[in-house]
């Protein structure tokens, strides 16, 4: 199987009232089930993976998505957000501008 685009979320859950915030906190969960649902209803499996992960860096921004090989990271991503992010992006090869972050 070659993959075409891996998907990194940040789960990282901070205690509430953190100073630094935490995407966990922020429904980062929301949006790992959204993409992971994106991939089943598309029926691509065999080319975008998702996988959760802990803290990468910028919790003020979160929830956090990094697009890989493309290096493309999404701050503040929402459930609603994630089929722009696939047809744009991950089917168009375009970054969605407005969620980008880096």
């Amino acid at each position: 199987m070659k993959l075409k685009h891996h998907l990194f979320v940040c789960m990282n859950q901070r205690p509430p009232g953190h100073p630094r915030g935490s995407c966990g906190g922020a429904g980062a969960g929301s949006v790992y089930e959204a993409i992971a649902g994106e991939i089943e209803k598309r029926g691509l499996f065999e080319q975008i993976m998702v996988t959760g992960t802990f803290c990468m860096g910028p919790c003020d921004k979160g929830p956090t998505v990094v697009v890989y090989p493309d290096g493309v990271w999404y701050g503040g991503v929402k459930p609603k957000d994630v089929a722009e992010i696939f047809d744009t992006h991950l089917v168009s090869g375009e970054p969605v501008k407005r969620l980008r972050i880096m």
